[in-house]
Order: structure tokens, then C-alpha cells, then sequence
């Protein structure tokens, strides 16, 4: 069996490509086909563990999920993890195999091309249907050679392209025609249609501007998508998505969660951020941390000792320590549980140059940065509480005598983080932790919420259901479908 694809590619970042292909993934599904989303490349610190072990884009295992099936590495063969303003962590098939600055990545791109196209014959092979997702904009043509995203990938495997454009931002005609036109004519004729997403409105506003792009360019309108008001409840990809502060009335707790230039895998707050009577807020660097939060939380980071150095540079530091003085409570995750630690030294520089500097040192341990990257799914309790699933991604191990005081401990009997005595300061490795809903009550609990008033898994799948009939209304999918064809992969010139 040898499925039929499609490609989607934006005119910009952000333009809602991940969304549209996880609701046409339930859409097809629901169908009755067989589907699997696909990126080649991903740039995003919000990664999820599959179940062999192996790392990928967080909104392609949402999508996974869209498509009724477990998150596999081959649906992102390649992810890119910054972890400075020009530098990368190059993730290939799951696995870490090094960094790269910007420009050595443009070198090293052509190379990766085999790894992209080995992982998408294996998911052509098992399914009726392979949605592609390209990456930023399409008219990037500075980078287009060696380009193994986009147009690139779309014309090594014969892969027809749909082009979304955000009518939100403005100029939605412009960049779609313009996009045409800054293209290659080989890289141009890929293109067989279009979808403008995020329109609000009367949609017969628009008829006049969907018929003008059509006339410009020939391509065919395949849709016009209204905002999709469930996108909230749903995962975001990277942080230029994270979520604006909503004001809830009915509100007991508020808790902040510090979001330093590389924090990562924030999604472990989505169900939080649901809770009616949580007050969740991302604290940019250079805002305070609110004097009446209950729970202040050091999330990932992809870059810990440069984060903890902006930590102090903007003065949280200062603020939280101003916080633990009123007994207020702190969560540390992964990175940020290193944080709150002693001392992290990184003598191998794994993140950067090799450094030590000292924590916070709000509990009695410290941590050594170095040997291989652990990528796993765990399960079992918190100490004295409900229990939990989720997974955990860092190199580096955390030692000390805190670590007395475990704050997890998994199902085959390992345990997991440190607490100071009196348990106001937590900190442990474990992402997802507020996914299940027992524990996510158990934690809310403690602050002083009362029980959980979500049932996040449930929440999610009727999120995408709802999704899948939104697009279903708005997209001509047999129209979609018509144009998917076969992949020929002809060579290996990009």
C-alpha cells in the first residue's frame, strides 16, 4: 500500500498549519482512513516523548493523537531545539546528534534529506493518507537550498502543495500572490491551491477576495476558515503561541509560571490553564512576579544555565525569594528544578561553553550535566497523593540531600526529585504531571482550589472532534482529497 499526500505550507509562521492538519487528521479519520501527519523539519523546545524512546515536535504528537494513532519519530524525522539566538540542538529520528550554528545547519540540511525521506516512505507504507506540514513561510527563498521543509521536500517526493494564509494579520492577498511570485516557477507550479484561515466575520466579504487570488495566481480556493474558537483548548506549538492571560471571575489561585527565552515544553500546563478556578499566568522577563501568587513554577528550559542567568538578571530571583518569605510555594521542572538547586555545573558544555555557576539554592542539591539524554514514559505516585502519568527529557542527573525527600515515585519503584522540609519547595524531572486528572485535583487541592473541574483527556478528543467538523464545514475536502496523489521520489538534487 502506498498512500496518497498532500502538503501544507504557510505564507508566514504561525498561520495555523499544525491545527489544520491535526483536524483534518480526525476529519480523515473519522472517515474511516488511515492517516498519519508528517514533517520533515520542526523548530520547537515543546517536544514529546514516543513510545520507542525517541523525541519529537510536541503538535506532531498532538496530531498523532488527531489520527488515532501513538506518536512515532517518523513523523518528524528532524527538530530543531535552539538553544541560543544562532545555535541548535539537532534532533534526527528521535535521537540527539549534536549542534549547530545557523549557518553550518545550511550545510548540513542536504545530508538529512535521507533520513526525512526514509521516515516518510515508512509512513506511506502503512496508511491511506500522509499529511505533510511544512515549516515558516514558503517564500523563504533565501533558504531554499538544500531546503529539506518545504518546497524542497515537496519536489524531491512529488508531494502537491496547499498554501494557507492568516487573514488575521493582514494582507492575506498580498502574501499568497506574493508568495508566487518570489517562488521559483518549478517550486510555483507545486502549489495547486489555497486555504485562508482565521477569518471573523461575514464571509461574503471575502467571496470577492478569494476569486481575485484565484484569477492572480490559478490556483484553486479550497476554503475559508473561520477562527476556530476551541483553539485555546488545544496544545500550542512553540512559545510565539503561548497562551494570553485570561480573567476568570471565578478564580481562587493564581500561579505564574516564568517563561525565559528558552523554555520548553510548556504545554505541561494546558490543563492548568483550563482549571476555572486557576488563574495561570506566563510572566515574560522584566514583569514582577505577582505578590499574591500562590504557586510560582520554574518550567524547562533548553538552555538552563542561560535561563537561570536572565532569571537573575531580571530580578525573579528576587522575587522569588521575596515569595518563599511569605510562604508562598514553588514548583521547579526539569530545568527548573536544577535551578533551584545549589550549584549546576556543565563541564562538557552540553548547552554552551563550559561553566558552573551556583542556584538559587532553595533546596539542598545540586546537579552535573553530562551522558546521554533520557527519553522515557513514566507512571506511578506522588509521595502522599494521586497518581500520574507523564514522561521525562533531560540529560543530566540531581543529587543532594534533599533527594531524601522525593517528590515522585514511579511504578518499578524509582523515585523522583527533592523537597526542603517543610515541602513548600518542590522540584522533579517528570513532564506532564498535570495531565492526569487525580493529580492535577490533588495539586489544586493543596493550594487551596478545591477539586478539579476538567477532565483533560476528555476535553482534548471532543477539542479535535469539534475541530474536525469546523473544517469540515469550511474546506472542500473531497476536493482536498482529489489532489493528493502518490509520491515519486526522483532524486536526490534539492
Amino acid at each position: 500500500m502506498v498512500a496518497k499526500t498532500i502538503m501544507f505550507q504557510g505564507t508566514g509562521s504561525d498561520v495555523g498549519k499544525s491545527m489544520l492538519v491535526a483536524g483534518l487528521a480526525r476529519l480523515l479519520r473519522n472517515r474511516g482512513l488511515k492517516v498519519r501527519p508528517f514533517k520533515p523539519q520542526n523548530m520547537s523546545n515543546n517536544a514529546a516523548v514516543t513510545a520507542d524512546g525517541g523525541e519529537i515536535g510536541r503538535a506532531q504528537a498532538l496530531q498523532a493523537r488527531a489520527a488515532g494513532v501513538s506518536p512515532s519519530v517518523h513523523m518528524n524525522p528532524v527538530l530543531l531545539k535552539p538553544q541560543s539566538e544562532t545555535g541548535a540542538q539537532v534532533v534526527v529520528h528521535g535521537r540527539v546528534v549534536g549542534t549547530t550554528k545557523a549557518t553550518q545547519y545550511q550545510q548540513m540540511k542536504p545530508r538529512l534529506m535521507a533520513s526525512v525521506l526514509d521516515s516518510f516512505a515508512r509512513l506511506c507504507a502503512e496508511s491511506d493518507v500522509v499529511i505533510v506540514e511544512g515549516a515558516g513561510s514558503a517564500s523563504e527563498v533565501n533558504l531554499r537550498r538544500g531546503d529539506i521543509a518545504n518546497m524542497g521536500f515537496a519536489r524531491i517526493a512529488n508531494v502537491p502543495v496547499v498554501l494557507i494564509g492568516d487573514i488575521e494579520r493582514g494582507g492575506v492577498i498580498a502574501s499568497l500572490v506574493g508568495t508566487q511570485t518570489v517562488l521559483p516557477d518549478e517550486d510555483a507550479q507545486m502549489i495547486e491551491g489555497f486555504i485562508v484561515n482565521k477569518f471573523r466575520g461575514d464571509p461574503s466579504l471575502f467571496s470577492e477576495g478569494l476569486r481575485k487570488v484565484t484569477e492572480m495566481t490559478g490556483w484553486q480556493s479550497l476554503g475559508l476558515v473561520p477562527f476556530f474558537d476551541g483553539a485555546s483548548q488545544l496544545p500550542a506549538e512553540d512559545a510565539l503561541g503561548l497562551p494570553v492571560r485570561e480573567e476568570k471571575l471565578a478564580a481562587r489561585i493564581r500561579i505564574a509560571v516564568l517563561a525565559y527565552p528558552r523554555i520548553s515544553n510548556f504545554d505541561d500546563f494546558d490543563p492548568l490553564r483550563l482549571e476555572p478556578s486557576v488563574d495561570l499566568v506566563f510572566l515574560r522577563p522584566g514583569t514582577p512576579v505577582p505578590g499574591d501568587a500562590d504557586l510560582v513554577i520554574l518550567p524547562g528550559s533548553k538552555a538552563t544555565i542561560a535561563d537561570l542567568g536572565v532569571l537573575r538578571a531580571t530580578g525573579w530571583d528576587i522575587d522569588i525569594a521575596a515569595h518563599v518569605r511569605r510562604g508562598g510555594r514553588v514548583l521547579g521542572i526539569c530545568g527548573g528544578y536544577q535551578m533551584l538547586g545549589r550549584s549546576i555545573a556543565d563541564p562538557d558544555g552540553i548547552e554552551g561553553p563550559p561553566s558552573t555557576c551556583p542556584g538559587l539554592g532553595l533546596l539542598d542539591v545540586e546537579t552535573l550535566l553530562g551522558g546521554d539524554k533520557l527519553l522515557v514514559e513514566v507512571s506511578g505516585e506522588r509521595i502522599g497523593g494521586a497518581p500520574f502519568r507523564g514522561y521525562e527529557m533531560h540529560v543530566g542527573r540531581t543529587t543532594g540531600e534533599a533527594t531524601g525527600r522525593p517528590v515522585l515515585t514511579f511504578s518499578d519503584g524509582r523515585s523522583d526529585g527533592a523537597m526542603c522540609a517543610d515541602g513548600r519547595i518542590m522540584g522533579c524531572y517528570v513532564h506532564g504531571l498535570f495531565g492526569e486528572d487525580a493529580q492535577r485535583s490533588d495539586w489544586l487541592t493543596l493550594l487551596g482550589a478545591g477539586a478539579s473541574a476538567v477532565h483533560y483527556d476528555d476535553t482534548i478528543e471532543q477539542t479535535l472532534d469539534a475541530l474536525a467538523r469546523h473544517l469540515e464545514t469550511h474546506i472542500d475536502c473531497d476536493a482536498l482529497l482529489a489532489l493528493a496523489r502518490e509520491p515519486q521520489i526522483a532524486s536526490a538534487a534539492v
